[in-house]
């Protein structure tokens, strides 16, 4: 038997390129989350900024968002540019908690202008904490019918996505949300951006939320940024 899981969307104030600032926001959201699981949005920590440098795991800079974990016993999944060991760059998310941070998956499906810097990810991503095992998207991901079937059929519990979208597109996701739990059976978590958030994103939509698998809000943020969402997966 799996015990429940608490878990958290947060959409933190946002400082486009300033990784040390927006850090300092998802610390204080990994506190305030109360969470064992908590889901930023889509790069997350530069904000959507496509030139933005590619961060390592172990870059000094992310060790308040450790320590947030460790304090918290939370594990956080938090989004960012990354290089792999062959030099290509990806748009990732990153588990951290208190030993540190990892690369967990590469966005799949890119948005047209992240293909002149980005590589696609080739494999869907899941994580598993407690028992349960949690499929990982981000943004465009969550909108393809195809990403949802091969992380579903990797046996996942619920399907947790960092995302960023524009005001008038807060439909959309919710749209792609109910498809997703409902098409498989699963909880569904999306972490979006809210306020400004770089790129065209200013302001994003914001609205995070976690839909459960009949495909009904159980917990929503509303479109300012600091708000979180928070729900128990049982």
């Amino acid at each position: 038997m799996r015990e429940p899981l608490t878990i958290a969307v947060a959409q933190p104030v946002c400082r486009p390129g300033d990784v040390a600032a927006n850090v300092t926001t998802h610390a204080q959201a990994i506190r305030a989350a109360k969470a064992r699981i908590v889901v930023f949005p889509e790069l997350s920590l530069t904000g959507y900024e496509l030139g933005a440098p590619a961060l390592a795991p172990d870059d000094p800079r992310l060790a308040p968002i450790v320590e947030a974990c460790a304090a918290t016993g939370s594990v956080a999944l938090v989004g960012a540019p990354i290089a792999d060991d062959a030099g290509a760059e990806h748009i990732a998310i990153l588990a951290i908690d208190r030993t540190g941070a990892r690369v967990t998956y590469h966005k799949m499906w890119l948005g047209a202008a992240e293909c002149d810097r980005f590589t696609p990810g080739t494999t869907p991503g899941v994580l598993e904490l407690d028992g349960w095992r949690l499929g990982l998207a981000v943004c465009k991901d969550a909108g393809v019918p195809q990403h949802w079937a091969e992380t579903a059929a990797l046996g996942i519990h619920a399907y947790l996505a960092g995302s960023v979208k524009t005001p008038d597109e807060g439909d959309v996701q919710d749209e792609r949300a109910r498809g997703a739990a409902t098409e498989h059976g699963i909880w569904v978590a999306v972490a979006s951006g809210a306020g400004r958030n770089g790129g065209e994103y200013d302001p994003a939509a914001g609205r995070s939320a976690i839909w459960a698998a009949d495909g009904t809000v159980v917990a929503r943020a509303g479109d300012h940024p600091g708000e979180i969402a928070r729900a128990t997966l049982r």
